[in-house]
């Protein structure tokens, strides 16, 4: 499978290793400094860039029948626009916040147990995640999509970052340290216990394994899909 890299930064290098050690081949690297590119040269694209040019990346793909998965985050107010153009164009999209093929199980457990929690109103829920310095947005997209999970479960109506007085609010702490791939947890606490759940990233490998993974899956597809096709949940 020929593989074009939107996005050449520490993501893209792990993906590209765990691409040739899975048999594919890297076709494009494409970074801040590429000025232009012909994306129809790759069977499909992984875009992990930045948020300002994500968007870009993926109408780029999709109007050239390039199938592309996508896990760059801090776009999605132009999510919708991307999955109308992938239906139009009958191309192939992935999306997800997070590839980890662990933090996918993950997302499924936080649902369940935000279905168990909703009506033990004695619990007072919170949500932390810490990543690296570098990550661009806050919440993270992963955090973002287990708030979503546990919003479309309970009777909770949105998030709220750091601090919130808003009962109906779910409370996201994000912290920025120096070389954590990525950990996140969901807390539910009330005066006599608590329960939590928590992933925890040792490594990009697992981010990167999951979108070559899906990538592999999505090649000759036509749809907009998640994570939750590929790994059948």
């Amino acid at each position: 499978m020929k593989i074009a890299l939107l996005g050449y930064g520490r993501m893209g290098k792990t993906i590209e290793q765990i691409a040739l050690q899975r048999g594919h081949e890297i076709v494009l690297k494409v970074d801040e400094n590429t000025e232009s590119y012909d994306i129809t040269i790759a069977d499909i694209a992984i875009d992990f860039s930045i948020p300002s040019v994500a968007f870009n990346n993926i109408t780029t793909c999709l109007n050239n029948n390039v199938p592309v998965v996508s896990g760059t985050t801090g776009w999605l107010d132009k999510f919708n626009d991307a999955k109308e153009l992938c239906k139009q164009k009958n191309g192939g999209f992935i999306y997800a916040s997070n590839y980890s093929l662990g933090v996918n199980i993950f997302f499924e457990l936080n649902e369940y147990l935000a279905k168990m929690m909703r009506n033990l109103k004695q619990y007072e829920i919170s949500m932390e995640e810490i990543h690296h310095t570098k990550k661009l947005d806050e919440p993270s997209g992963t955090a973002i999509t287990l708030a979503e999970g546990i919003i479309k479960n309970s009777d909770k109506k949105s998030w709220a970052l750091n601090v919130t007085n808003n009962k109906t609010e779910i409370p996201i702490v994000a912290k920025r340290i120096e070389d954590v791939p990525g950990t996140h947890s969901v807390e539910y606490t009330s005066n006599v216990d608590t329960i939590d759940i928590k992933h925890t990233a040792h490594s990009r490998d697992g981010f990167a394994l999951g979108a070559v993974v899906a990538a592999e899956w999505l090649v000759d597809k036509k749809g907009v899909f998640t994570m939750k096709d590929v790994l059948g949940i």
